[in-house]
């Protein structure tokens, strides 16, 4: 059995960026660290932090002292606000990518756009993009969610973690509907690039693996895109999760991993799918 890892997985900018923060921060810990959610969605990371002494909380009401992290999906500006106030230090790990789909967010609103963001309600990178525009926002996941909006001058953010596909369905609909609209493609490239080359590897593959984090946006989507081309399509979070039988007469074994799954994870899954 032959194993061929996507060429394009495993961590992006954003990520690499935001664990270089935390642990800068860590080592020079004096003071109580807390990340406002887990700073990425993976389990196995945010639990090799807690072990640096990187703790994440749910709310700034849970930090009394010293040094916050802003995750890498970004909060609601107010948030930095509060926390600065209360004399904490605050070290924002907002992706680039997402703090651009904030920024296109807010420009849109100022320009008298009717805003519309292509992604998760529940989603904190969604929530925090909202927090941008005063929660005045149409949430759309799919085409059909834009039924009732009656706005003909339309502005358009996406989610970083978004398909191009459905942007593309969703934007086909609002141009069917719409007088004046504008689209800001915040796609991260990162997300596009392992989107397809996942896609090229699972149409060539007898089976799929996707490693990351069960929580995460993006692997749950590379996952969704690689069960579209093949069935066998497989979304672990460890080597342990493995099955033998999922790979009975297979060839060829396509490899891939969301952007918040770290080298050393994705190195032991393909080690123990070699074993097999």
């Amino acid at each position: 059995m032959r194993i061929e890892i996507a060429k394009h997985a495993g961590y992006c900018y954003g990520v690499e960026r935001a664990l270089t923060l935390a642990k800068t921060a860590a080592l020079s810990r004096t003071t109580p660290i807390r990340t406002l959610g887990p700073i990425i969605h993976n389990p196995q990371v945010v639990d090799s932090l807690v072990e640096m002494g990187v703790t994440p909380v749910e709310t700034i009401n849970e930090v009394g002292e010293g040094t916050v992290i802003i995750r890498t999906h970004g909060v609601d500006p107010q948030v930095i606000v509060d926390a600065r106030r209360r004399g904490l230090k605050v070290v924002d790990a907002t992706c680039p990518f997402v703090a651009k789909a904030q920024r296109r967010a807010a420009a849109l609103k100022q320009e008298g756009y009717a805003v519309v963001i292509v992604g998760e309600r529940n989603h904190p990178e969604v929530e925090g993009v909202l927090a941008y525009v005063n929660g005045n926002a149409l949430v759309v996941e799919k085409a059909s969610d834009i039924s009732n909006l009656k706005e003909k001058r339309v502005g358009v953010v996406v989610q970083t973690t978004q398909s191009i596909e459905n942007l593309r369905k969703i934007v086909l609909q609002l141009l069917a509907r719409s007088i004046d609209i504008k689209v800001y493609n915040t796609i991260c490239n990162a997300t596009s690039q392992r989107q397809v080359a996942a896609r090229e590897l699972a149409n060539r593959a007898d089976a799929m693996v996707v490693v990351g984090g069960k929580n995460s946006a993006n692997t749950t989507r590379l996952a969704q895109i690689c069960r579209e081309k093949n069935g066998r399509t497989f979304h672990i979070e460890t080597a342990d999760e493995l099955v033998v039988e999922w790979f009975e007469h297979c060839n060829l074994v396509g490899l891939t991993a969301g952007a918040s799954t770290p080298d050393w994870i994705l190195k032991e899954v393909e080690e123990r799918l070699a074993s097999q």
